[in-house]
């Protein structure tokens, strides 16, 4: 099992940047395809960015493509989401979320560990 930690949401304005990182123990990360998810007061949860175990794979939900980049360092058992040109929709609760069978997926469903999520706020 992978207890995963998010750190680094807060509250910035439009168009400015934040990087959330997602601490991992318990197992060695390498393990796993990792996701970030989102979800606004009101709304489903919705996926953001996916990349494969080795990183040599990345996947973007539309809306933030060419903005959000992921990536991550295995050997400091951590994923980053660096998020530019935030915009007020982008505001929610980031979820970093594990994949033991390293499918690279968009569906919340893949994912078998979660952590317990922060906040990112973007005034207008």
């Amino acid at each position: 099992q992978v207890q995963l930690v998010e750190s680094g949401g807060g509250l910035v304005q439009a168009g400015g940047s934040l990087r959330l990182s997602c601490a991992a123990s318990g197992r060695t990360l390498s393990r796993y395809a990792m996701g970030w998810f989102r979800q606004a007061p009101g709304k489903e949860r919705e996926f953001v960015a996916a990349i494969s175990s080795s990183g040599g794979s990345t996947y973007y939900a539309d809306s933030v493509k060419g903005r959000f980049t992921i990536s991550r360092d295995n050997a400091k058992i951590t994923v980053y989401l660096q998020m530019n040109s935030l915009k007020p929709e982008d505001t929610a609760v980031y979820y970093c979320a594990a994949d033991e069978a390293r499918r690279v997926s968009s569906w919340y469903g893949s994912y078998d560990y979660w952590g317990q999520g922060t906040q990112v706020t973007v005034s207008s």
